[in-house]
């Protein structure tokens, strides 16, 4: 009996290694993911409920993240470097899914690299692929910091949108989002183990926020 159950235990093993998703796949299916993305924020914005968060970047942070998560990135000398890469890879796919999307929609749209969304998806997809691998680290002192940032994003577009856009996109979409990012930043800080921690996820969110605040207010996105 006890001779079966190992054996029984050996085989689910190796049945479980044997359906690991290859990191191909994982890629492959992030990329494929990004591409979709774009295509459903152009009919997004066709949806009166859904327009103003389809005309959100938050989101799109966000689905970036995940993405790189899916896609198995993670930390090291090289391994760092291009988890970030492919996070810009990974919006400026959305870019292009979004342009083929609302060209074949009948609405023109021109892709050009001096696109302020374009140009933002650099820095933003470097941020993204950090944080997606800060979330994926053992090293627990990185989580904080990770949320802090992606709460950054999201509260610091909520506050540009209402200050500039609110008049005649509404407010509904922007208060959420601004919610969602504080419950983000919450998270951050309590799951902090130390004081430190806490301090410094709290920072990373207030100090992200400003500047995510200012580079929309100074380049006008």
């Amino acid at each position: 009996m006890e001779t079966t159950m190992h054996a029984g235990t050996t085989v689910r093993t190796a049945d479980a290694r044997e359906h690991r998703v290859p990191a191909a796949a994982r890629v492959s299916m992030a990329l494929t993911g990004a591409l979709l993305a774009g295509v459903l924020t152009s009919f997004g914005q066709a949806v009166p409920g859904l327009s103003s968060v389809a005309n959100s970047a938050g989101p799109w942070f966000v689905v970036a993240t995940a993405l790189c998560l899916l896609a198995g990135v993670r930390a090291g000398r090289v391994a760092l470097p291009l988890a970030m890469l492919f996070g810009i890879v990974l919006l400026e796919l959305m870019h292009v899914g979004y342009w083929a999307t609302t060209n074949l929609r009948g609405y023109p749209d021109v892709l050009s690299i001096t696109n302020f969304w374009v140009l933002m998806g650099i820095p933003t997809g470097v941020l993204a692929g950090a944080v997606a691998v800060a979330v994926r680290t053992r090293d627990v002192r990185w989580r904080g910091p990770a949320l802090g940032a992606t709460a950054a994003v999201l509260v610091g577009e909520g506050v540009r949108a209402l200050l500039q856009v609110a008049a005649t996109t509404g407010s509904t979409t922007w208060v959420v989002e601004i919610v969602v990012g504080v419950a983000v930043l919450v998270v951050a800080v309590l799951a902090a183990r130390t004081p430190t921690g806490r301090i410094v996820a709290l920072a990373t969110g207030v100090l992200g926020t400003v500047g995510v605040l200012g580079i929309y207010l100074l380049l006008g996105g």
